[in-house]
């Protein structure tokens, strides 16, 4: 009675320093506190000062002017001749200019900054689901060892009883040293495996914790069945392709170089501006200056740099065009595979569940006809390893699988 109240005292202290991690906990702390989420919105904020500088060429320009000379020379005339005199002289003022038409250049600059904000908010997104699949994969990978684990802790307990009935047997005369040495070498891999799932969990842990920033206990329990996730509706090439950000990114650059090519071949036109300028000069003699007018702008000769940024900006708009082709194709082949492994490992699951009770009823019957000397510990051994392989290549299927649907759900965009 007191072992029993014993046990059941440790295993609620067990369970009360046990901490219950969420796939969904992992992923928004991993969002919260990951330094490339911050980079990223960082981005947004400094293409939203872009977008605002662009437009601010619609806006009236003030500058303020002030110049002072301790000495100039003035040239004065008296009587047909010039005479000069040096002196010193101040001026100051304000000039005003307003950008009338410039066909188009500010607005299609404007509009592609515009698109780099966006651009920038796809970026974040994108960068939300590549993190969100890394955790997925991390999460379900120690779910995988934890069971794993269990598994080989399992065999443990198996090759233990196997090599105590063999002891037992020896003594009776019934088997031979070789049985008791086989079984013992056996039990010593099995301890071995234990220890490198265990390796294995903790890794998973420590890049886990690292992701979400904060620690994770050793006595954490885990949404087990996660492993067992199913490939969600709707999930064909073209549906996937349609929700991928990186083709939304791509497409958008696509615009975005067509509108700096645009504003490339405007600048040819020049523009017409508003001017306004005051301005009060005191030199030999004091005045003010007013100016109010209409200027036109036009770039007669620039040194080929006009024709060589509009082509430029031509040539970057068919890179993106091809880019976006590019990528195209290759997720169209990834998904394609994806799908394809998706199929194969659930035949794998259903071939491994079959297996694993096949092997489990193999062992029973070899482990009665092992007592009764019908069989040899080899065979006995074989039909452990059996269940052993069975149950980890149920496990491994379940993970592959999932972490196939993972990758899917990143590609189209799922957090």
């Amino acid at each position: 009675m007191k072992k029993r109240f014993l046990l059941l005292t440790l295993l609620s202290l067990s369970y009360l320093q046990a901490e219950h991690l969420t796939m969904q906990e992992s992923i928004d702390s991993t969002l919260l506190n990951h330094p490339d989420i911050k980079s990223f919105m960082l981005k947004i904020e400094q293409s939203k000062k872009g977008y605002e500088s662009a437009k601010a060429d619609y806006l009236p320009q003030v500058n303020v002017q002030a110049n002072y000379n301790p000495l100039q020379t003035y040239a004065l005339p008296v009587n047909g001749t010039f005479n000069t005199l040096d002196d010193d002289g101040w001026g100051g003022g304000v000039v005003l200019k307003q950008k009338i038409w410039d066909f188009g250049k500010t607005s299609s600059i404007v509009e592609a900054s515009k698109i780099d904000e966006d651009i920038s908010k796809l970026s974040l997104d994108e960068a939300k689901a590549l993190l969100a699949y890394k955790v997925k994969s991390l999460y379900n990978l120690m779910v995988l060892q934890q069971e794993a684990i269990l598994v080989h802790q399992k065999d443990v307990e198996t090759k233990e009883a196997m090599y105590r009935q063999a002891k037992g047997l020896l003594k009776q005369g019934l088997k031979t040293k070789a049985d008791m040495s086989r079984f013992l070498s056996a039990l010593y891999v099995a301890k071995d495996n234990v220890a490198m799932a265990k390796a294995s969990f903790e890794k998973a842990k420590s890049t886990l914790s690292l992701y979400m920033a904060k620690p994770i206990s050793n006595h954490v329990t885990l949404e087990k069945e996660r492993i067992k996730e199913e490939l969600s509706e709707n999930s064909s090439s073209d549906a996937i392709l349609k929700e991928n950000y990186q083709l939304k990114i791509d497409s958008l650059n696509i615009e975005k170089n067509r509108l700096l090519h645009k504003a490339s071949k405007a600048s040819h036109y020049g523009s017409v501006d508003a001017q306004a300028s005051y301005n009060h000069l005191d030199t030999l003699n004091s005045y003010d200056s007013k100016l109010l007018g209409v200027t036109l702008n036009i770039p007669l000769y620039s040194g080929g740099k006009l024709s060589a940024q509009s082509q430029k900006a031509k040539i970057a708009t068919q890179i993106a065009k091809e880019k976006e082709a590019s990528k195209k194709i290759i997720l169209k082949d990834e998904i394609a595979g994806l799908l394809i492994d998706i199929r194969r490992y659930e035949s794998t699951i259903t071939a491994k569940k079959a297996q694993l009770i096949t092997a489990k009823e193999t062992k029973r019957v070899l482990d009665a006809r092992y007592k009764e000397g019908l069989t040899t510990y080899i065979e006995l051994l074989d039909a452990t390893k059996d269940v052993l392989g069975a149950s980890l290549g149920l496990l491994e299927a379940y993970y592959s699988k999932t972490l196939a649907i993972y990758k899917i759900d990143y590609l189209r965009g799922k957090i």
